[in-house]
């Protein structure tokens, strides 16, 4: 079992920035990686995905504002957040994907607001 660990989250006033970081227990190369995040009461939103191959993929919401990378060395993926705003305040969640099983993390929260 992969295990999954968020950080980084935390307050932030309109357009101001946070990097996301989640570790992974195993090694994440053969894996899709992504975010996605939730806010109270809504469904569960892709953000941004880091394919095997290097190649990513990101929500209208996201591109331009949002930078997903990874790191396999260190079994680290990131998202890098970048003029934010209020209605991107949710819970981020990691997602591991190797084509045959599917790993969350817990989640970090991202509040923005004044």
């Amino acid at each position: 079992q992969v295990q999954l660990v968020e950080s980084g989250g935390g307050l932030v006033q309109p357009g101001g920035s946070l990097r996301l970081s989640c570790a992974a227990s195993e090694t994440i190369f053969g894996a899709t990686m992504g975010w996605y995040r939730q806010a109270p009461g809504k469904e569960r939103d892709l953000v941004a995905t880091a394919f095997r191959d290097g190649a990513t993929k990101y929500a209208d919401f996201a591109k331009g504002r949002f930078t997903i990378s990874r790191d396999n060395t260190k079994r680290t993926v990131y998202l890098q957040m970048n003029s934010l705003k209020p209605e991107d305040t949710a819970a981020y969640y990691c997602n591991y994907n190797n084509g045959f099983t599917v790993y969350w993390g817990q989640g970090t929260q991202v509040t923005v607001s004044s």
